[in-house]
């Protein structure tokens, strides 16, 4: 698996009229890239940096990614995300253990001892106050701990969550998340 683990801040929030996550304006999309072991942030204007990164990577790896991140990026791709790339979405992992879903903070706590470094609606404020450099450290601080939750799962076939000041364990099945797949669609992990 050549692995890239990504998470995307937005320039706004959902309301009245935005209901989806293709309905959302991109502020900073943030990526680590197993095979090139970079850390980067990108924004509107540098997309094609991110493109061409990607021409390394098979599969994308991110904490809610198949139904927030994915489908809002897919809007600025030149390719079809979902038919290019494998996918492995950790909350979809956690919640088919879980029966729920669960905060990645609740995670990071759990498993890292650590927690997130701001929150989304933080960082749509700092977007539209013109901090575009504390954003892209906040998105890259998530895509970090996004990559050592993922690395502990692989590692450990579980994770742990911190709730009401206890810590509980989670199952996670990992068996297919080092399978490189002849096509995307033959291994897809979660639902796209």
């Amino acid at each position: 698996m050549r692995g890239l683990v990504f998470d995307i801040e937005t320039a706004d929030v959902f309301s009245g009229d935005k209901k989806n996550p293709e309905d959302l304006t991109l502020a900073v999309v943030a990526v680590y890239s197993y095979p090139d072991d970079i850390y980067e942030a990108y924004t509107q204007e540098t997309l094609p940096d991110l493109w061409n990164l990607m021409r390394s990577v098979d599969t994308l790896i991110g904490f809610n990614n198949n139904h927030f991140d994915t489908p809002l990026l897919n809007k600025y791709a030149p390719m079809d995300l979902t038919k290019e790339y494998r996918s492995i979405d950790i909350l979809e992992s956690v919640r088919q253990s879980l029966g729920r879903r669960i905060r990645l903070d609740w995670i990071a706590e759990g498993t890292l001892g650590e927690k997130k470094s701001g929150d989304g609606l933080q960082s749509v404020t700092w977007w539209n106050n013109g901090e575009v450099e504390k954003v892209k450290q906040y998105c890259i601080d998530d895509v970090k701990i996004t990559k050592q939750i993922f690395d502990y799962a692989k590692k450990h076939g579980a994770l742990k969550y911190a709730d009401l000041g206890s810590v509980h364990t989670i199952p996670v099945d990992t068996s297919t998340w080092d399978n490189t797949p002849d096509t995307p669609e033959q291994a897809s992990v979660g639902l796209f």
